[in-house]
């Protein structure tokens, strides 16, 4: 059977995953040209809402507002094709799907994501959602979360965060503070550890160093360049490795609750694709979206290969550049535009106040608003816990466009006096 014959029907454009990048580019370009073919393959029946999970397991909001039926967020027009992506040939213009069948494109956009690796750390599958041991990175999870956080009686409670890349920079830390926070206020004791495999609190030095004022102010202590390898949940124990002097050493930690977040990498059948750059990630111009070798493929989101944090926000500002680029190449006129790197967390530092972190490429720091981004404010609170769910879902997943509100702005090195929470009884370790 020849590539043709294999090939269920054909589209002008095709998105490869319907998560916030793809249905969001669905919804665009529906909107920009109505008269085009456009197929969404997902195979996944629910569509999440991520960026709330933390928020759930800090108890500060329903799991149950992160999900929807999948066939709802399908934009109207766009053809839902529901299987996975197998592979692709980008020679033929062809996606290959699961079961031998094949879908033809004129212009591809590759938005699949990316995979959680659980099994790349021993034992744990087999423990989490039980023995104190959860993660906020999945939706069956993040309820255990709050749930080992409200029934606290005392122990050591361990965060842990992965070698980059990974979903959302600020997440590992992010619980640990509300963590923190909520047994601070009923008066609860905990020894707080957060093992890093990386070297710093965050990959801006400009937001670091406050983010160890705030570690400090909860008495947790920090140790870098850990790496979990092994859990054991009944009997409560976690291995962790680093390597010193070239040597690999492993060190043994008792824990009450462990929250992990997984090792994260391409999914396999890109990874595996002529797509791929050496490191699995969709190829593309870090400034264009445009695939290195493919004009006429595209790839936003998690999957690609553009050196920003893994978050809802960059995927927020590549969406237009993704979509107008993919129109003038179809279309053959116009300058391709270019995304400038753009990613923000909010770092929720308590309950009831964030740190919002903005910046582009090269560590720049770009804020929104003209205000010291390096304070915990309410504002930011009210903006993560009520605005941004409602832009997710009312708006950019429905096609609409919001305006680029960030821009370069000058601060002072050093920390200002408001933006930590000095509680001057507590030494620091």
């Amino acid at each position: 059977m020849n590539a043709s014959d294999r090939v269920r029907t054909r589209f002008d454009v095709v998105i490869v995953g319907g998560g916030f990048a793809g249905i969001s580019v669905a919804a665009r370009l529906r909107r920009r040209r109505p008269g085009l073919s456009i197929a969404v393959v997902e195979p996944s029946d629910r569509h999440y809402y991520q960026p709330a999970w933390t928020l759930v397991g800090g108890g500060a909001y329903d799991i149950a507002r992160t999900c929807r039926d999948q066939a709802s967020m399908i934009p109207s027009g766009v053809r839902w094709i529901r299987a996975r992506c197998t592979g692709f040939e980008p020679s033929l213009n062809i996606i290959q799907l699961g079961e031998g069948g094949a879908v033809g494109y004129r212009m591809l956009v590759v938005a699949a994501g990316l995979q959680l690796d659980w099994d790349r750390i021993e034992g744990l599958a087999a423990t989490l959602g039980e023995n104190g041991v959860t993660s906020n990175y999945d939706y069956a999870y993040a309820p255990y979360t709050w749930e080992c956080i409200r029934n606290w009686r005392g122990g050591r409670a361990v965060f842990t965060q992965p070698l980059p890349p990974f979903k959302c920079a600020g997440a590992p830390q992010k619980i640990l503070y509300l963590a923190a926070d909520h047994w601070r206020r009923r008066g609860l004791t905990a020894e707080i550890e957060f093992y890093n495999a990386g070297g710093a609190m965050f990959s801006v030095p400009f937001f670091s160093a406050a983010l160890d004022e705030v570690m400090a102010y909860y008495d947790a202590r920090a140790h870098t360049a850990r790496t979990l390898v092994a859990v054991e949940g009944p009997a409560r124990k976690a291995w962790f490795e680093t390597t010193r002097d070239g040597q690999v050493q492993r060190e043994q930690i008792s824990f009450d609750l462990l929250h992990v977040v997984p090792p994260q990498s391409a999914p396999a059948f890109i990874r595996a694709s002529a797509l791929a750059d050496a490191a699995g990630w969709v190829e593309v111009d870090k400034e264009t979206l445009q695939h290195a070798r493919y004009e006429n493929i595209f790839s936003l989101g998690d999957v690609c290969s553009a050196p920003t944090s893994k978050t809802a926000a960059a995927v927020k500002n590549q969406i237009p550049v993704v979509a107008g680029n993919l129109l003038r190449v179809l279309e053959g006129e116009g300058e391709l535009a270019r995304y400038d790197g753009y990613a923000s967390c909010p770092l929720v530092t308590s309950r009831g106040k964030v740190m919002l972190a903005e910046f582009r490429y090269g560590g720049e720091v770009t804020p929104s608003f003209p205000l010291e981004p390096r304070v915990p404010r309410r504002l930011y609170w009210w903006l993560k816990k009520f605005f941004l769910p409602h832009l997710y879902w009312d708006w950019l997943t429905r096609g609409r466009g919001f305006p680029q509100t960030h821009k370069p702005r000058r601060f002072k090195a050093a920390l200002p006096s408001t933006a930590l929470h000095r509680h001057p009884a507590r030494a620091r370790r």
